[in-house]
């Protein structure tokens, strides 16, 4: 299962396709290919799946998620949290 952990977007291209988001800490580029022309703008959360922003999030419900995802990563050992931070864009099973 793959999940989107809510991510801050922190500048954005000046053609408007990529973004680069920060995901709790971990600053990564994302495609804006599927989002309209404005509908996204810096310190807007989003959600990513395979690198592309699907949406954007209520910063508050943002909030929420990441103190949830911070409480699951605390019982979590280092390698299984980079997996989850890091690499998670990289789902097996994202189409």
């Amino acid at each position: 299962m793959c999940l989107s952990i809510p991510s801050k977007v922190v500048k954005i291209s000046e053609d408007k396709t990529m973004c680069t988001v920060d995901t709790m800490g971990v600053r990564r580029e994302a495609n804006l290919m599927m989002m309209g022309d404005d509908d996204v703008k810096i310190g807007d959360y989003v959600l990513l799946h395979i690198g592309f922003v699907m949406n954007k999030i209520d910063e508050e419900e943002a909030l929420k998620s990441i103190e949830t995802y911070k409480e699951i990563l605390e019982i979590m050992d280092e390698e299984e949290r980079r997996k989850a931070i890091i690499d998670g864009d990289n789902c097996p099973n994202g189409v």
